[in-house]
């Protein structure tokens, strides 16, 4: 049970810095705020490097991770650019983060309560992830 909840576990952690990742490299070309533009290339680096680490324990288990889910995938994109099109400001750029960022923390909470069994590892890297996307929260308020 441990292994297959540790799998579970950084499989979702996975497709959730991909979304992460693929939501950022969206609206980095609108970025008109410096300050703004290195919180969020701060946030991709960060997610990056930790996406890296999963990897590495996922192959332990001969495991090539998790995409993104299709549908959400979408559904942010249309999102995203719906929003840009009508409003390309920092302030919309900050809004979608944020919302973006509430959902992960949301999912990443709801998989550490249905993983119980994962492993510590797996755990701090979830609750990791978490943090960074809290960080950019609480960065991104300034601009909203």
């Amino acid at each position: 049970m441990i292994e297959t909840d540790t799998v579970k576990l950084l499989r979702e952690c996975d497709a959730g810095i991909k979304m992460g990742i693929k939501s950022i490299d969206e609206v980095l070309e609108y970025v008109s705020d410096n300050n703004l533009k290195t919180y969020l290339i701060d946030c991709k680096n960060n997610h990056e490097e930790l996406d890296e680490e999963i990897h590495s324990l996922l192959n332990e288990f001969h495991d090539d991770g998790k995409a993104p889910n299709p549908m959400a995938k979408s559904m942010a994109w249309i999102k995203t650019n719906v929003k840009l099109v009508m409003n390309d400001s920092d302030q919309t750029i900050a809004d979608l983060m944020t919302d973006g960022c509430n959902m992960g923390i949301k999912s990443l909470n709801k998989y550490l309560n249905q993983y119980k069994a994962a492993d510590e590892k797996s755990k701090d890297i979830t609750k990791q992830l978490i943090g960074f996307e809290k960080k950019l929260v609480e960065n991104m308020c300034q601009f909203l």
